[in-house]
Formats: structure tokens, sequence, C-alpha cells
């Protein structure tokens, strides 16, 4: 995964090819025909890769404080800012916006279905965990995520696309996902942590 993220990056999606994959992988066509099917299978894998780099809640390790869900949201945070800005989410999102404009949507869905929709799925299930627990309140799933969702990017994702690398260093990075963390719990409790 790794070294087809990296042809990616480097070559665009007309560089990920069997052939250049194995070659740069150091395995054969076959393996990869047998491990992913055709492209659109390695390009959803690629893409389940790197969504999965964005941490939520692990099913069965639920936060039991209060102060333990908004560690964990902003775990969240730091982890969604770090995949969304970094050069290989940007040029996967570069590439799925070219496709659709030539009306080849398939990559901008692999994203959509293996990348945003997955990383959505697994911060609602945190944000309910919340909820349940009382440490927040909402009444739809769907907007308190779009809500923490913007917060947390703001307009970071669109100047990075654009070539407006805003440039987050660990410690602006952290210092981002905690004020988008803290302005969430504003919104969404009545004790402030």
């Amino acid at each position: 995964m790794a070294v087809a993220l990296s042809l990616l990056v480097e070559g665009g999606e007309k560089a990920l090819t069997t052939a250049g994959l194995a070659r740069a992988a150091g395995c054969s066509k076959e393996s990869l025909y047998k491990w992913f099917g055709d492209r659109n299978g390695l390009l959803e894998a690629v893409v389940t890769f790197q969504a999965s780099k964005v941490r939520a809640i692990d099913e069965r390790a639920t936060p039991a404080t209060a102060e333990a869900f908004k560690d964990a949201l902003v775990a969240f945070a730091e982890d969604l800012l770090t995949v969304l800005l970094s050069e290989t989410s940007l040029a996967l999102n570069r590439l799925s916006i070219g496709a659709v404009r030539r009306d080849e949507a398939g990559l901008g869905d692999v994203l959509l279905q293996q990348g945003k929709k997955r990383i959505e799925a697994r911060a609602t299930h945190l944000l309910a965990h919340g909820k349940h627990q009382r440490f927040i309140s909402f009444d739809q799933a769907n907007d308190a995520y779009t809500s923490l969702y913007g917060l947390i990017i703001g307009d970071l994702h669109i100047r990075a696309l654009l070539g407006d690398q805003p440039g987050l260093s660990d410690a602006a990075r952290q210092a981002q996902a905690t004020r988008a963390v803290d302005d969430f719990l504003l919104l969404h409790t009545h004790e402030r942590f």
C-alpha cells in the first residue's frame, strides 16, 4: 500500500499501473490481481488504507469519563488533520476531482465510500457513545458529526488542495484539534471541560 500511495503522489493515477506497482513493490502482476482483483480493487484498497490512519474509537473500548471522551475526540481530530492534509490524501483528492471533471467518478466514489464515509461512521459511533454516556447532547448524529468536522477542518483542506499548504506543525495541529473539540463541546454540552 505504501508503494502504491507513493506512485500516486509522485505520478498521479496514470502512474499506478499493475506493471509499475509490481516492479516498484517487488512482486508479480499475478499477485496483485490475486490480492486486489482489478485496478478498482487496488484503488479501493489504497483509499481504505489511507482512511484507516484516522483513529476514532475501538468499538470494544469506550471512554468511561468525560475527560477520556474529550481525549478521544482530540485524537480523532489530530488524526483527521494529519491524514487530510497529507500529500497522499491531497493527491488522491486532486485525482478524484480531475476524474469527475472527465465524468469518470470511479475514484471519487471510492474516496467517498472507503474514505469519507468510513471515517464518518467511526466518528459517529464515538459521538453516539458520548451521547449515551451523557457527555454531549444532540438531535441528529450526522449533524453533530458535520459540526465537529467543520470545526476541525474549516477551510484548511480546500486551501491545501489549491496549493496554499497550511503547513501545520505538530504543535499547531494539536492546538487546532483541541480548539475544535473545545468549541464542539461548548455547542453540545452544558458544562465546560
